[in-house]
């Protein structure tokens, strides 16, 4: 729960606020199109160029939070937790009724609470997910974000497979598609069934979504239990509606990993989804991509070129557990 404020920073909010609503609008303008600008720049992976383009405009729009969340993704997509964290608190303390600010307020601490290992921050997150859906109970994004923490998070710091379910009928309400996503995880981690969970995966290939987003979720749990046909036919589904996206190759890539078939096909796949897309949060990362390659240069009995892309992954995610597992055997075999 946020507290009251002061009188005095009643005062100093109330001035940040006028400064906002009567500047003059060529400087809302200007905002509004360095913004646009940054997004561009995000979206193309070029981070570093977005927090320059919205820095710049710092000093003539001191007080918008929009410019201030936008700084506080692209330091996220960096994983500058310290300076992401920073960013987001100041859109929130400008706009403290954006449930978006809030989630991503929310996963900025949850990215510096897993770097710092502090329950403390971990709390924080919590507490952010749940500001962010009590502003907007629409808000399925911030939604699953709290389902995930309360299913991950240790009691002590707010974890609560009870609270996890009610986001579950609450997301199932809102969207029954999204809802079967989130009910899959809920029986897969909460309740430890993984037949139920793929009963609730197949309901989603049933409902046949109309976007490709909903189908690599399935490709992704279906990647977790290994079942690479069933990740091609996801995948399959996802290209009806978006031929195009860069995710297809990835997806493509792992399934003939984890057949051991059609391997150089599943390496051009994998190396096209490197070179083609940026790092980004939302989309699998590089350095899975990197772990995919060397278990198939590992299929094809190529030890070295497996065990430097098992370094890639590890330089881009030094916490990925089976790229460092698989890394030592190579090591310490040769």
């Amino acid at each position: 729960m946020r507290t009251s404020l002061s009188c005095t920073a009643a005062v100093v909010s109330g001035v940040l606020f006028a400064a906002l609503v009567f500047a003059p609008p060529a400087a809302r303008a200007d905002a509004a199109a360095t913004i646009q600008s940054a997004q561009h720049q995000i979206s193309a992976g070029n981070y570093t160029g977005a927090i320059s383009t919205l820095q710049a405009a710092v000093p003539g729009n001191s007080s918008n939070a929009e410019l201030f969340y936008w700084l506080g993704r692209a330091y996220y997509e960096m994983r500058d937790w310290d300076d992401s964290v920073a960013q987001a608190e100041k859109s929130v303390s400008f706009d403290p009724k954006n449930s978006l600010y809030h989630q991503w307020l929310g996963r900025a601490y949850g990215g510096k609470a897993d770097r710092d290992r502090s329950f403390s921050l971990a709390k924080k997150v919590k507490s952010e997910f749940k500001q962010a859906v009590t502003l907007s109970p629409s808000n399925i994004e911030a939604r699953r974000d709290l389902e995930e923490y309360c299913l991950d998070a240790p009691w002590i710091a707010g974890g609560s497979k009870d609270e996890a379910l009610e986001q579950v009928n609450a997301i199932a309400a809102i969207d029954p598609v999204t809802g079967h996503l989130a009910r899959a995880l809920y029986d897969r981690q909460g309740l430890k069934n993984p037949e139920s969970a793929e009963n609730e995966i197949r309901e989603v290939l049933a409902a046949k979504p109309k976007s490709p987003d909903p189908y690599f979720e399935v490709a992704d749990f279906f990647r977790v239990v290994n079942k690479p046909s069933d990740i091609g036919t996801a995948v399959d589904a996802a290209a009806h509606f978006s031929p195009s996206d860069p995710r297809l190759a990835y997806y493509r890539g792992i399934a003939a990993v984890l057949a051991n078939a059609n391997l150089p096909n599943a390496e051009r796949d994998l190396k096209s989804y490197l070179a083609s897309t940026p790092d980004r949060s939302d989309w699998p990362e590089h350095a899975a991509a990197r772990e995919w390659l060397g278990r198939l240069y590992e299929e094809q009995g190529k030890r070295a070129d497996a065990a430097e892309q098992y370094r890639e992954a590890l330089q881009l995610e030094p916490k990925r557990k089976e790229a460092r597992t698989r890394l030592e055997k190579l090591e310490k075999s040769q």
